[in-house]
């Protein structure tokens, strides 16, 4: 693939980054689109496949933890830099499925040689089948004896079924299913939710509306 031809999806949530990288890329001769969150970053990839995503990982709505899971599940043709401020080092962060990382307190150029480097070395699907991409899946609460869970859905059989959590767990997590015995990695993860009509609103004692107060996880 030459780099005339690539098709570059830059996503993250800061208008200055998305704007900065899609500039330097198009003078650079790639085709450039952006998306501000996973959400937006799929109706992209539905308009047109790109070749290589470069995501942020803390974004609202849909993180790019949870997008990038997705991506792998349904495109694993689809090359993936994932980047934060967040982790330190040119490690893939564990739960992230992606291809390469990026620092983005590290400099630029570390960055625009990882893309050429993935352009120029196409990768086959069949190259990251090893790694099971995790699902993004929120705490659903606690059951009648006091312990966490989720609700996970396996993604070979779709049949959904309750997960106990253990006293120490952490966001990664393992599981099979208990209808098809499927190995399964699902992660914990707070989405933040769309703002409610008024109407469905908390109201205090005095009668005025109070937007319910949702807990966000920080990556």
């Amino acid at each position: 693939m030459s780099q005339l031809n690539a098709k570059l999806l830059v996503v993250d949530d800061e208008t200055p980054i998305r704007m900065s990288l899609s500039s330097i890329f198009t003078e650079l001769g790639y085709g450039v689109r952006t998306a501000h969150d996973g959400f937006s970053a799929l109706a992209e990839i539905r308009r047109e496949i790109p070749d290589l995503i470069l995501s942020d990982l803390k974004m609202p709505g849909m993180s790019g933890f949870e997008l990038l899971s997705i991506v792998r599940c349904r495109f694993p043709a689809i090359q993936v830099i994932a980047m934060s401020g967040a982790f330190s080092g040119d490690g893939v962060p564990p739960g992230v499925a992606a291809d390469a990382f990026y620092e983005k307190a590290s400099h630029p150029g570390v960055l625009f040689r990882m893309v050429e480097a993935m352009i120029r070395t196409e990768m086959s699907p069949s190259d990251r089948t090893s790694a099971l991409a995790p699902i993004w899946i929120p705490r659903n609460g606690h059951d009648h004896a006091g312990r966490p869970y989720v609700m996970v859905t396996c993604t070979e059989c779709l049949r959904t079924f309750a997960q106990v959590l253990s006293k120490d767990f952490g966001v990664m997590q393992g599981t099979e299913c208990v209808y098809c015995s499927s190995p399964i990695h699902y992660a914990m993860v707070h989405p933040e939710r769309p703002a409610l009509p008024l109407t469905f609103q908390r109201k205090p004692a005095s009668g005025g509306p109070t937007p319910l107060s949702v807990p966000s996880l920080s990556y």
